[in-house]
């Protein structure tokens, strides 16, 4: 073999060598960009859902948030709402229990109430013999009707006419003096107290205890009504009122044992 043939030879080796290095350059150039292409696709999904979750982490914290807000503000709302309902039924009580104090002005009509309160004490209690305390300004009173509630007490419940004892050394407050509007002294409106001898029973049926009494009795209809209904009811009612909690009524009288 001559030197041409070798060098011959020698070319067709150095070209089937490059071309076999451009094959294979061009083999791993095609697969690195394949490889970049998916690598980037899944750092671009990463991004998307993580944006995706922050968004959503966010818009529930909004949520969250806006539901807070409007929760406070409606117990807020509550809060001033039954405020303002407590204040007006306050008020209501308060105009009622003024009322009761112009009761014992008219003097027969009291003089007979203080009668129907002590028959239905002696309803209540049932005891043969009982302790009666009034008002210091009401004992005169009470002792010209206490025969006539006995002989009608004995009638009603069919029993002997029972032994009554006024206390001569303790008696219930006076009514609230008017110079002191802002006294928390102890005041009644009006009213007996009886109790039997050993004090274990009480009976307190005064116009002040039936007005507590029926203020709890009716306090759910009184809140059912309007704010409206209720500042009404202060201007224009308040004397109605008065008059239904000092009615003889036997389930109306606080009393303990």
């Amino acid at each position: 073999m001559n030197d041409a043939d070798v060098s011959k030879q020698i070319q067709q080796m150095v070209r089937f060598i490059r071309q076999e290095a451009e094959e294979k350059a061009n083999e791993i150039s095609i697969s690195a960009e394949e490889e970049f292409n998916i690598e980037r696709l899944q750092l671009l999904e990463s991004a998307k859902r993580k944006l995706r979750q922050d968004y959503d982490r966010k818009l529930k914290q909004v949520d969250i948030r806006k539901r807070i807000d409007y929760s406070t503000q409606l117990n807020a709302s509550r809060i001033k709402y039954l405020q303002a309902q407590d204040d007006v039924v306050t008020a209501m009580k308060d105009s009622a229990a003024k009322d009761l104090l112009r009761v014992s002005n008219d003097k027969n009509n009291y003089k007979k109430l203080l009668k129907s309160l002590i028959i239905e004490s002696l309803l209540r209690l049932k005891e043969p013999s009982v302790l009666l305390r009034c008002r210091e300004m009401d004992k005169k009173v009470v002792e010209s009707v206490i025969e006539d509630a006995k002989r009608q007490y004995a009638e009603k419940a069919k029993v002997g006419s029972p032994k009554i004892t006024i206390d001569e050394k303790v008696f219930l407050p006076p009514p609230p003096n008017p110079k002191l509007p802002d006294s928390h002294d102890p005041h009644c409106s009006g009213g007996v107290v009886l109790a039997s001898q050993d004090g274990k029973i009480v009976c307190e049926n005064t116009l002040d205890a039936r007005l507590d009494v029926a203020f709890r009795q009716k306090l759910p209809q009184v809140r059912s009504f309007r704010l409206g209904m209720f500042f009404f009811s202060l201007h224009s009612q308040s004397l109605p009122l008065t008059l239904l909690l000092i009615s003889a009524d036997p389930d109306a009288p606080r009393w303990s044992s």
